[in-house]
């Protein structure tokens, strides 16, 4: 589309404050989780995230495509629910198998979700906790389609 692409900052009209990136990663119910398998082929699937400790953390049985996939290439993209405003975080995923990290993603996800869920559902067994963490994040929102495609990277994380 004519005019569309990432701007440098001091030409975008609308460049998105890392705030409303934060925002939207903490309310997206739903995420799409992009991974790729052994052979190349990719594989997109919704999954329930949350956003704790600057990482998007979630969890799936461990005989899942998803599960299989980022063990064999941890690198994946996740998106919010909302194509108007999405945010896409762009990073590596890591098993976290620890008690206490586990523990931190099953506060959260009970909270978030309004669920009861016992650390049982979490056991490695059957079960893998990832946290993503990013490597690069995009948002923009349609409002301003042109002005607004924002990348933050890296190199220069925003506080939070």
């Amino acid at each position: 589309m004519p005019g569309y692409g990432i701007k440098p900052a001091q030409e975008g009209t609308g460049l998105l404050p890392w705030a409303w990136a934060e925002e939207r990663l903490v309310s997206s119910r739903d995420f799409w989780l992009a991974s790729t398998s052994p052979d190349g082929e990719p594989h997109l699937m919704p999954v329930w995230a949350v956003w704790l400790a600057g990482a998007l953390w979630f969890s799936s049985s461990n005989d899942s495509r998803k599960t299989r996939n980022l063990r064999a290439g941890p690198r994946c993209s996740l998106s919010t629910e909302n194509p108007e405003s999405p945010v896409v975080v762009q990073g590596i995923a890591e098993a976290v198998t620890d008690l206490s990290g586990r523990q931190q993603l099953l506060d959260a996800e009970n909270a978030k979700y309004g669920t009861t869920y016992s650390i049982d559902s979490l056991d490695p067994a059957s079960n893998t906790c990832f946290r993503v963490r990013r490597l690069k994040v995009i948002g923009l929102d349609t409002a301003d389609f042109t002005g607004s495609p924002t990348r933050w990277t890296l190199s220069a994380w925003p506080a939070g």
